[in-house]
């Protein structure tokens, strides 16, 4: 079946002022702001988003990216939805913080705070330009206003009963031992980037949008949506106030790096594209200014990177530990008995794809030699048990732990841990792939 577009005989100026009324309206409530500290709540960022939603979509529909009268009314239309949805995310993490489970925080809530109010203050510089800019392009300004009451706070001071219990739900150990596995797996990808203090200004421009950028940004925040979607439907699907301590703080973690991956997302999306590269065209690079007269991108950028990608790098790191515990209470163990490397024993390469092979899984795996037991994620480890192993002539070895790791360090040890007799590499099976 063919979709039917919705066509009517209104002009173009009409549904300007008909897709405009809302935003407009609410760009009059916020002009009336003498404080960016109390007024901004999660239902005004919403109403934000909807209504610059539509009005973008319009817009575009009809050509705004390319006419000089109306490019710049777009493109602030396109800071407000942007703003707002970061704006929307960092207020939803600063109202759930109390719920996360997660230590030492006063530094994290301070700089979020101030990230918000960056957000907030930005809004209100944009306000009174957006309605200069409808009055010039004869947008009519809705006579009403809205009232402080329409946009009350999520908080409360009410808890609705709890009487839906969850701890009882079946936690199947697979889905925890993979929701654990595969938050290592992340906080794995991010150690090539992480920083341990501020940049300043320079520093950070040669990270973004080279290392930094939209594009990886979203693609962190899918995996870990995909993470928190599995936790929420798999393993327990209610609140944060009861059930098992250690798994709900562990999404705790993910959760509020989701949150702030959603909020460097809208950022960079919006320095990127509007603030970083104006193009060729002279009306693009004098819109680029006017914005950035508004929208310091030093301040932008350092709110996205010093607060938001700073605490994704600390709440990944600091979650780990909590995650191999959740990990190593839940995976299946067993033990293997498999022949030492022919000839050279545990040198480099044979050590390095064993501890490879651990770390992929992330779950415990000991390497047992006598009485004596290492660490077979620890490359040092393993060549250290590999000198015990020569000195006293062992031909067989164990291992023991996550059974995972070991149906792999099985098929590996067939293929004589991925050299031949003279210590040259030889290919690994496909079941192995991830070692190349």
């Amino acid at each position: 079946m063919k979709f039917q577009k919705t066509v009517c005989d209104i002009s173009f100026e009409e549904k300007a002022r008909i897709f405009s009324h809302d935003y407009l309206k609410a760009c009059i409530y916020i002009s009336n702001f003498n404080s960016s500290r109390y007024l901004f709540t999660k239902k005004l960022f919403s109403e934000l988003i909807a209504s610059s939603q539509v009005l973008e979509d319009f817009l575009d529909f009809h050509g705004a990216k390319n006419n000089k009268e109306w490019f710049f009314y777009r493109e602030l239309t396109a800071a407000v939805r942007h703003l707002s949805l970061g704006g929307y995310s960092q207020t939803h993490i600063l109202n759930r913080l109390d719920f996360y489970g997660l230590p030492d925080t006063e530094a994290f809530e301070k700089e979020g705070t101030s990230t918000l109010y960056f957000i907030r203050k930005t809004i209100m510089k944009l306000a009174p330009v957006i309605l200069n800019e409808a009055r010039r392009l004869n947008i009519p300004i809705p006579d009403e206003n809205y009232d402080r009451a329409e946009f009350p706070g999520i908080i409360t001071g009410e808890i609705l009963d709890y009487n839906i219990d969850d701890t009882d739900k079946d936690q199947q150990k697979t889905h925890i031992v993979k929701i654990a596995s595969e938050f290592l797996s992340i906080a794995a990808s991010f150690d090539q980037l992480k920083f341990y203090e501020p940049y300043d200004f320079q520093e950070i421009l040669k990270i973004v949008p080279e290392k930094v950028n939209e594009v990886n940004m979203r693609r962190f925040e899918m995996l870990v949506h995909n993470l928190q979607s599995s936790f929420d439907t798999y393993v327990i699907h209610g609140g944060y106030r009861f059930g098992n301590r250690k798994l709900k703080d562990l999404r705790g973690y993910f959760s509020v790096v989701f949150h702030l991956l959603q909020m460097i997302g809208r950022l960079l999306h919006f320095y990127e594209r509007h603030l970083h590269k104006a193009g060729y065209k002279n009306i693009y690079k004098k819109v680029q200014d006017r914005l950035s007269a508004m929208i310091d991108p030093e301040e932008l950028l350092d709110r996205t990177i010093n607060y938001g990608f700073y605490y994704v790098c600390h709440f990944l790191t600091t979650g780990k530990e909590l995650a191999r515990e959740i990990l190593n209470e839940n995976i299946e163990r067993s033990s293997i008995t498999v022949g030492v490397p022919v000839k050279l024993g545990f040198h480099s390469r044979p050590s390095l794809l064993v501890a490879k092979t651990v770390q992929y899984y992330g779950g415990q795996v000991e390497l047992c030699v006598g009485q004596d037991r290492f660490d077979a994620s620890s490359v040092l480890d393993i060549q250290w048990a590999g000198g015990k192993i020569q000195k006293e002539n062992i031909a067989e070895v164990t291992f023991e732990g996550d059974t995972r790791a070991l149906k792999d360090i099985e098929i590996l040890a067939s293929v004589n841990y991925g050299e031949d007799t003279m210590g040259k590499g030889i290919p690994l099976p496909k079941e192995l792939k991830y070692l190349k």
